[in-house]
């Protein structure tokens, strides 16, 4: 899991790839501009709830859970906006179409790698299971099993997953679509273009800072500016400002891991080690009793926590999965009205 940090990257070396257009209120009818700030207003609460309370917060796998389900709802609303705008999907420009697709697919990519390093860590509960086990017997001969097992607990949670270093690459192309399409004669187009930007940053972002929990490296850590003109422009900043900032910090202090549950299970398993490696001493029985109740403590709220984010993560790629087969669906219907008229028309003046 863990790995050298790399030197800090240039950000956005293809220029700048937040070139937005930004709706003039002149532009939009007074119901336009209702939609759009309704939009944003809630884009902008729920950016204000994923700002820790403290910095004890920052990448507990509650915060992160919190941040896959508050991607859910904004990709819920972004649904929710289109039905309003009754904009349908024979009506959109084919460049929004292939700018939904191509970004959906990504998501499902890192969804996939996601669900594989939550499920990877997940695995190393049986570990720690056996470490447990062993532990109720006074047996040097468990204690020497308990012992391997906490060595393989250990390599297995700091192994590199192949699938979260490719997320990198994945991160970057989606950096790049942050750039909006010009929208010229449809005013619902434009709040539908302003929306998805809201969107896009805030899953960029958040995706962005899975995969440096996971990987370690502040390189895959995103400070992405922002267009100052969104009513959800400050939550966003101020909260990216905070958590980028203490990521940056855990990760200079050089800890073996900075997602907090897996920290302290690290920590247990520190105190223990050297006690079953020398032999407890008989004025440290209780002591030791007290580190085998905690690591299984600690243990269980791993396993729970990372469930839990597993959960929220499959929800996440349900949704994305389940919109791009509505958009498809919707396609072939408009095709297949289309190439009905057309024939039909044909039928006419024949």
């Amino acid at each position: 899991m863990s790995r050298a940090q790399d030197p800090p990257r240039g950000f956005f070396p293809f220029g700048n790839p937040f070139r937005m257009l930004s709706p003039k209120s002149s532009d939009l009818s007074p119901w336009l501009l209702s939609l759009l700030n309704g939009f944003e207003l809630l884009l902008a609460e729920r950016l204000k709830k994923l700002m820790p309370k403290s910095k004890d917060d920052i990448l507990t796998l509650s915060w992160m859970k919190l941040a896959m389900v508050s991607l859910c709802e904004t990709h819920n609303n972004i649904n929710t906006l289109i039905t309003d705008l009754q904009l349908p999907v024979s009506d959109w420009e084919e460049k929004w179409v292939d700018v939904y697709l191509d970004i959906s697919v990504k998501l499902l990519d890192l969804c996939n790698a996601f669900s594989s390093e939550l499920t990877r860590l997940n695995q190393g509960d049986l570990y720690l299971k056996c470490v447990l086990h062993n532990l109720q017997s006074d047996s040097g001969e468990k204690y020497l099993q308990a012992r391997s097992s906490l060595d393989s607990w250990r390599q297995h949670v700091n192994a590199n997953n192949a699938r979260v270093e490719n997320c990198r690459a994945v991160l970057d192309c989606l950096v790049k679509s942050l750039s909006l399409p010009k929208v010229k004669n449809s005013p619902k187009g434009k709040v539908l273009m302003r929306a998805f930007y809201g969107v896009k940053v805030q899953t960029v972002y958040i995706c962005s800072v899975f995969t440096a929990a996971w990987s370690d490296s502040t390189n895959d850590l995103f400070d992405l500016p922002v267009s100052d003109k969104p009513l959800w422009a400050k939550a966003f900043t101020d909260m990216q400002s905070v958590v980028n900032a203490e990521i940056r910090d855990m990760l200079s202090s050089g800890r073996s891991t900075i997602i907090k549950e897996l920290e302290t299970v690290d920590a247990s398993v520190e105190k223990l080690y050297p006690m079953i490696q020398d032999g407890v001493d008989p004025v440290e029985v209780e002591t030791f009793k007290d580190y085998v109740m905690e690591l299984g403590t600690q243990a269980e709220k791993l396993s729970q926590g990372l469930d839990q984010l597993l959960e929220e993560v499959d929800s996440f790629f349900k949704m994305t999965l389940s919109g791009r087969d509505v958009l498809l669906c919707n396609l072939r219907s408009s095709d297949s009205i289309t190439g009905s008229a057309v024939g039909e028309d044909v039928e006419l003046r024949l």
